[in-house]
């Protein structure tokens, strides 16, 4: 079982940057693929990036390629997801998954995919 844990959410201008962390329980953290999705009013759960059980495979939505970056630190049993030049569309409550390794990784990933979830944190971008 592995409880997550997020935070960083928060109101933020257009072009502006946020970083979202999510601190996991759990003695096996350092196993799973971490991932973030993130779901807006009205709009199905979506993928952002998740990353692999090292650290050193990352994969992204080409929504977010180039201004996200996803990372972990297995001593702290925490994700991070950092955002930059943020546009309104990015406006969501943004969540942190769990699943175990052994899946295949570079592809999108539904949400049924994940096997833990956090409880979300909002992000809002204003223009």
């Amino acid at each position: 079982q592995v409880q997550l844990v997020e935070s960083g959410g928060g109101l933020v201008q257009a072009g502006g940057s946020l970083r979202l962390s999510c601190a996991a329980s759990g003695r096996t953290f350092s196993s799973y693929t971490m991932g973030w999705f993130r779901q807006a009013p009205g709009k199905e759960r979506e993928f952002v990036a998740h990353i692999n059980y090292s650290g050193g495979s990352t994969y992204y939505a080409d929504s977010v390629k180039g201004r996200f970056t996803i990372s972990r630190d297995n001593a702290k049993n925490t994700v991070y997801l950092q955002m930059n030049s943020l546009k309104p569309e990015d406006t969501a409550v943004y969540y942190c998954a769990a699943r175990r390794s052994g899946r295949y990784f570079y592809a999108t990933p539904a949400p049924s995919e994940y096997d833990y979830w956090g409880q979300g944190t909002q992000v809002t971008v204003f223009s």
